[in-house]
């Protein structure tokens, strides 16, 4: 089939299609070879619209009534993803967090490769990382596609100074602070504390049944609060 031009996608679609793609990884593992709006956006915790809206920006791959073949449609969201092009990731910072990263085998999409892991504790510098040993950024940062940053905060805006000095254009801070960074650098922030906060405002401020029933323990007299239809749209995934 061929695909029909691809426009623009907005941030919140971008955000989205991870998860779309998870789904299906999930579904072809099943042996399932046919999908359907209405499964994906019910898995996924958005509507059907916004599925198809979504899948619609990446060319024409379903059939109205029928669905999409699973196949082209992993193709489709790996391509939009980046994933059918190599990326060399670097992570600079040896600590528990970047440890943990490089030990974890989800960590590295298709098609990303991780050069290394670097820090500048002696205490670290030679020790084993996976597969991987931890090299010492005396002689500076090496370059790469993407560097992942699992340094302290105070380190931080150095760190990503010394990357884009380096031609490294895509940065995944993990530090708790915002950085600064010339135009054509693309930053994402990943801050666990402030996702545990965005989470525990949903759960308190309509966060779906969980949200309803912690609210109700707060009250003299809590309401009667019934189950959700489907318990895995209950809580636990903050919606895209």
């Amino acid at each position: 089939m061929t695909p029909a031009p691809r426009r623009r996608l907005s941030e919140r679609t971008i955000a989205r299609l991870p998860v779309y793609q998870r789904i299906v990884d999930e579904w072809m593992h099943e042996g399932r070879t046919r999908v359907d709006s209405v499964s994906l956006a019910e898995r996924a915790g958005v509507t059907a619209t916004t599925v198809r809206r979504d899948l619609a920006g990446l060319g024409t791959l379903g059939t109205r009534g029928s669905g999409y073949d699973v196949v082209p449609l992993r193709e489709a969201l790996a391509e939009a993803l980046g994933q059918d092009r190599s990326c060399e990731v670097i992570v600079l910072g040896a600590g528990n967090l970047g440890r943990a990263l490089v030990n974890s085998a989800s960590f590295l999409p298709q098609g990303a490769v991780l050069l290394g892991i670097y820090d500048q504790d002696d205490a670290v510098v030679g020790t084993e990382v996976g597969s991987h040993r931890v090299t010492s950024v005396a002689g500076g940062i090496p370059h790469a596609d993407v560097a992942v940053l699992c340094v302290p905060a105070s380190a931080a805006q150095a760190v990503a100074d010394e990357c884009v000095e380096v031609g490294i254009r895509a940065l995944l801070n993990f530090a708790p602070r915002v950085l600064t960074v010339p135009p054509g650098t693309v930053v994402h922030d990943v801050d666990l504390s402030i996702a545990l906060q965005v989470l525990l405002y949903r759960l308190h401020h309509g966060g779906g049944f969980w949200g309803d029933l912690w609210r109700a323990s707060l009250d003299e007299a809590p309401p009667r609060v019934s189950a959700p239809e489907d318990p895995s749209c209950a809580v636990g995934r903050t919606r895209p």
